[in-house]
């Protein structure tokens, strides 16, 4: 009986589901993991659709007066697929920190020339930019990402913002996204470090040998020392750096959360 209740009032209220659906269609486009190729496309508008129906009964646009045939709604359906953007995108921006931690040192380990395809992102990435990108994507589904997307990400959206917000928190917005920007690079830096430290000690040492000792053909020793001494420290490392991992996924879900606080405060003030 609910649920033909819920269907009824969607059908009822059919542009304001349409609204909801096209948020949760361009989160999932966008949005790690779910926005892969490898995923067909009919799953994800399926997923969009099942997100859409649980979230509606609790959605603030099913409050809105809507004209679905008119300009104004042409304009809320780009603004809500917006917002499901800016979603998706930051969530990217947080997983980049990632690949970019491995781009730092896979040079000096002497994988720099080493890439490969990452069929979820769609780009040619190094060869350990991929692997700590997958660890990322374990821990992720570990920590029940998606469930913190969809909740967190995409049910709270629905329940503070709106497509008007999209104006009136611009600066909020755009301080989050430039903020993640500069915090990919700062997290990257900081999962990388001990890996790139110590492989700049052991170029360091080796240089120094090949100066005390001329005889030793130390190019073709080196890189065998540093991509044995950067796999040791990965493996040693590992526990420390998906615990780092979880730090940051969740400190991105948590400035997600303070934006939506922010806008929906100044919707609030300002209504």
């Amino acid at each position: 009986m609910i649920e033909d209740r819920i269907l009824s009032e969607i059908l009822a209220a059919a542009p304001a589901f349409l609204l909801i659906a096209v948020r949760a269609l361009a989160m999932i486009e966008t949005a790690p993991l779910l926005s892969s190729d490898s995923i067909p496309q009919i799953a994800k508008v399926s997923l969009a659709g099942f997100a859409a129906y649980a979230a509606f009964p609790s959605a603030l646009v099913r409050e809105w007066v809507l004209a679905p045939f008119g300009l104004s709604f042409i304009f809320l359906v780009f603004g809500e697929a917006l917002i499901g953007i800016i979603i998706g995108f930051y969530l990217t921006i947080i997983f980049a920190a990632f690949s970019t931690a491995g781009q730092f040192f896979s040079l000096q380990m002497g994988f720099g020339a080493s890439e490969t395809f990452d069929p979820l992102s769609q780009i040619e990435n190094p060869l350990m930019g991929q692997y700590l990108n997958l660890v990322a994507m374990l821990v992720f589904v570990t920590l029940n990402g998606f469930r913190e997307l969809f909740l967190g990400g995409f049910w709270r959206s629905l329940q503070t913002i709106n497509a008007m917000s999209l104006v009136t928190g611009r600066e909020n917005i755009v301080v989050m996204l430039l903020a993640g920007l500069s915090r990919l690079f700062l997290d990257a830096m900081v999962i990388s470090m001990p890996i790139l430290g110590t492989l700049f000690l052991t170029s360091l040492a080796t240089g120094l040998i090949s100066k005390a000792a001329p005889q030793i053909n130390i190019l073709s020793e080196g890189f065998p020392i540093s991509i044995t001494v950067a796999f040791l420290l990965i493996y040693a490392t590992l526990p420390f750096m998906t615990e780092a991992f979880g730090r940051v996924i969740d400190a991105g879900f948590a400035n997600i959360e303070t934006l939506y606080i922010r806008i929906g405060t100044r919707i609030g003030g300002t209504s």
